[in-house]
């Protein structure tokens, strides 16, 4: 499909934005996929985001449930990006382009969660590169601090008294989860 504003940004989207969709936009179907996303975005070491965080915000941006998202879905994606990118600098103290357990345990602090140093060693563990000083990178950051945020939401519907803990059945935690998984 030939995309309908030949040259010029549609209404509302930024031209930079729509220049770059155009360019990430490879089979010129007017949509980005999971894979083109993937093409178009990069960690502060010049890694491709991986293949979760970008479905995970492709599911986000997707207004039509189809897989892709459009250029003002695209848009609204590097809004987010930019914005996250922004917060993962400012908690990266040591300019590092990564993210250190004692980096993720200050920002997790900062951004309003009493999360315990195991739990952030269990984040580490499961997101970041295998070495000897496991951090995370920019993808991962924005997957972890998305995840988080969603599933403190769903705890939080049950918690209405916010005394910080809850009572469920099994099933109802795991419909908790599978229905907050972006």
């Amino acid at each position: 499909m030939a995309f309908p504003y030949a040259g010029n940004a549609p209404p509302g989207v930024d031209p930079e934005a729509f220049s770059w969709f155009q360019t990430v936009d490879t089979d010129h179907s007017g949509f980005i996929s999971v894979k083109e996303l993937k093409q178009a975005l990069v960690n502060n070491n010049w890694s491709s985001f991986n293949d979760e965080t970008c479905l995970l915000m492709i599911n986000m941006f997707d207004k039509t449930r189809s897989g892709r998202i459009d250029v003002y879905g695209f848009s609204a994606l590097l809004r987010f990006v930019q914005q996250w990118r922004s917060l993962f600098q400012q908690y990266d103290r040591d300019q590092s382009g990564s993210i250190s357990f004692s980096e993720l345990q200050q920002a997790f602090s900062q951004m309003g969660y009493n999360l315990s140093p195991q739990f952030s060693q269990l984040l580490l563990a499961r997101y970041a590169q295998r070495s000897p000083n496991p951090s995370i990178q920019l993808d991962r950051f924005i997957h972890i601090c998305m995840q988080l945020q969603s599933l403190t939401d769903a705890f939080r519907e049950k918690d209405t008294a916010l005394l910080g803990n809850i009572r469920l059945s099994y099933e109802d935690f795991l419909a908790m989860v599978v229905t907050r998984m972006l």
